[in-house]
């Protein structure tokens, strides 16, 4: 898995590059946010229930579902959420928290 940090003007955009097989790690947030499967075929969980989704697509997570993502495919996902934190190496605990 490779990830990106991108920042501006109160907005960071996580960006994943994942192959095929690799899981993102169960989370949730407490707001709202969008998310892009730029490219590739993913199975995006929330809540237990799984869909499979084809790129390129944009959907909204809601607040406080847990969420998971399997690359079926290799592919690229864009996290985008509304933030005023800057630091790559504080986002995680500022945006992201344990399954609930």
């Amino acid at each position: 898995m490779n990830i990106t940090h991108y920042f501006s003007s109160g907005t960071y955009c996580k960006e994943t590059r994942m192959e095929a097989g690799e899981w993102g790690d169960k989370h949730v947030h407490d707001h709202d946010h969008l998310s892009v499967l730029c490219d590739g075929i993913a199975r995006l969980t929330v809540d237990g229930e799984t869909r499979t989704i084809k790129g390129p697509a944009v959907l909204t997570i809601e607040a406080t579902r847990v969420h998971r993502v399997l690359a079926v495919t290799a592919l690229t996902w864009l996290c985008i959420h509304a933030t005023d934190e800057t630091d790559p190496d504080k986002i995680d605990s500022a945006l992201v928290h344990e399954e609930r």
